[in-house]
């Protein structure tokens, strides 16, 4: 089980003066045509105060200078995780066009506003399963988590407005390192890393494949 993978590579003149600058021209490519399943699709990885990880998927929601967004319920196990220990880790993981965006940095809350102005962007269906669903928590059966659903739904018919829940919101990670990788022949990948320098600025590595 293994692949070849493009011959084309990624060369320290090709990149952009910021990591944000280049994420967004590669993400570009990854959504153009089909290219990439959900490339906002993104494994985030956090540990808790004794060093424990995990890892989940889940989908960034927004991105800009500043870094990357993405929204869940501050109850769940990811949000105790970073409560506790703010570093955390993100992998775009496109295997189509051989190539993976590597993250490492903190994250923040969002603010009400920011949370608020997305939340109301989503489906009538998901805002109630915002409300619905005690994320990360033990229940009881699935016919337990319909029920809440449905009296949700009831409570909240589509076309009323669903307020926002207190207990779910955004993160936004700011990067302290971004690493671009491209698949290449024999395994001999290239592997560029932006750091971030103490004056705001980038410098560029490249890493053994």
């Amino acid at each position: 089980m293994r692949k070849q993978y493009r011959a084309e590579g990624l060369d320290e003149g090709e990149l952009a003066g910021h990591p944000m600058v280049q994420f967004a021209s590669w993400f570009r490519q990854a959504s153009a045509q089909g290219a990439v399943f959900e490339p906002n699709a993104m494994v985030v990885s956090t540990a808790d105060a004794a060093g424990r990880p995990s890892s989940r998927t889940v989908l960034m929601k927004a991105y800009d200078e500043r870094g990357f967004v993405f929204y869940t319920n501050y109850e769940s196990r990811k949000a105790r995780d970073l409560a506790e220990n703010p570093y955390v880790s993100l992998l775009f993981p496109w295997h189509p066009i051989a190539r993976q965006v590597i993250v490492t940095g903190t994250a923040r809350r969002t603010g009400r506003d920011e949370t608020a102005a997305y939340f109301r962007t989503r489906p009538h269906g998901s805002q109630l399963g915002a409300w619905a669903s005690v994320q990360s928590a033990v229940i009881r059966s699935r016919a337990e988590l319909d029920a809440a659903y449905e009296e949700l739904n009831a409570r909240y018919p589509e076309g009323e407005q669903v307020p926002v829940p207190p207990h779910w919101g955004g993160f936004r990670v700011e990067p302290q390192s971004v690493e671009f990788w491209q698949g290449r022949p024999n395994r001999l990948h290239d592997r560029l890393r932006y750091v971030a320098k103490p004056d705001g600025s980038w410098r560029v590595e490249r890493l053994g494949p």
